[in-house]
């Protein structure tokens, strides 16, 4: 762990890695729920920093953060999303090979695993979703496309995402599903926000 005083009111955590963010950013969560960590405005988790906004004494709250004995998530912590998905992505017959399995058995590996909302980020509403083992991470594309569907599962490197809206992009697309990631009059907005457990599936609709 490594703390960097941001300016006057903030404070940026640097980690190894994706499991390391993920526990300290709940712990973060239960200590300013509880009262325990002084006003902090914003916690926001990135691949492999937690960064705190809105902090009285950024210089100090490092030294006493570096002190913690900070417990390793648990898998059923966090509340759970399910999410429908249609397996037609013009990509699953390329991910299937580099899975080395057979296109029809993507649906049942991508539901068996239970993702976790890593950090959010790109546009409103897209999760970087954790969860896959080493040996199903694929590579992104090498050419991107200048505009994928909203709804569209992909996966890149040791991300899975859903994007909430158009977009250029360049990650294997292998579903489409119909959930809402984003709206501005739900509250809350985002269907996905950092530590939210996912499952996926299979099915026509929501």
């Amino acid at each position: 762990m490594r703390t960097l005083v941001v300016g006057g009111e903030a404070l940026l955590i640097e980690l190894d890695s994706a499991d390391e963010v993920a526990a300290l950013h709940a712990e973060l969560l239960r200590r300013r729920d509880a009262g325990a960590l002084g006003p902090v405005r914003d916690l926001v988790p990135a691949a492999r920093t937690v960064l705190l906004d809105g902090v009285r004494d950024p210089a100090a709250l490092g030294v006493l953060i570096a002190r913690w004995e900070v417990p390793p998530l648990t898998r059923e912590e966090g509340p759970l999303v399910t999410v429908a998905v249609r397996y037609d992505g013009p990509d699953l017959a390329e991910v299937a090979r580099l899975w080395g399995v057979a296109p029809g058995e993507v649906p049942g590996i991508v539901g068996a695993t239970e993702f976790r909302v890593a950090f959010c980020g790109f546009a409103p509403g897209f999760g970087y979703l954790t969860g896959l083992p080493e040996r199903l991470h694929v590579p992104r594309r090498d050419t991107p496309r200048t505009a994928v569907p909203a709804g569209s599962l992909a996966l890149a490197g040791e991300y899975a995402g859903v994007y909430p809206r158009s977009s250029p992009g360049g990650w294997q697309l292998i579903g489409s599903t119909d959930a809402v990631l984003w709206d501005a009059d739900r509250e809350p907005a985002a269907l996905f926000a950092p530590g939210v457990r996912v499952r996926f599936t299979e099915g026509g609709r929501d």
